[in-house]
């Protein structure tokens, strides 16, 4: 069994009503339970970045990041057919599902 990082970039934002966090929360819960054992850890969203250059230099965050979760599965292929129900996919979001290289 492998360890994945799952990275989510853009989707739908923040919900603006009470329904709509419900709703968005609802989704997310019932993707996390379908995956069952899977979930090492639901991860978090990302709040405000910043990019520190080779020179040293700091400024705004580039990557677009807006969460994270881990997930086990027997293959990067397995791992990815999981992340084809995130809920950032149904606001236009995409998942990029990375491999951990044990150390």
């Amino acid at each position: 069994m492998a360890t994945f990082v799952l990275t989510y970039s853009g989707g739908a934002g923040m919900p603006e009503t009470e329904a709509e966090q419900q709703a968005v929360m609802a989704a997310w819960g019932a993707w996390f339970e379908g995956l069952g054992s899977a979930v090492a850890d639901a991860g978090n969203p990302f709040g405000p970045s910043t990019t520190v250059t080779s020179d040293g230099e700091a400024g705004p965050g580039r990557s677009g990041l807006t969460g994270y979760s881990i997930l086990t599965a027997d293959s990067l292929a397995a791992a990815t057919k999981a992340a084809q129900g995130c809920p950032v996919l149904g606001g236009g979001g995409t998942v990029e599902v990375y491999e951990t290289i044990p150390m």
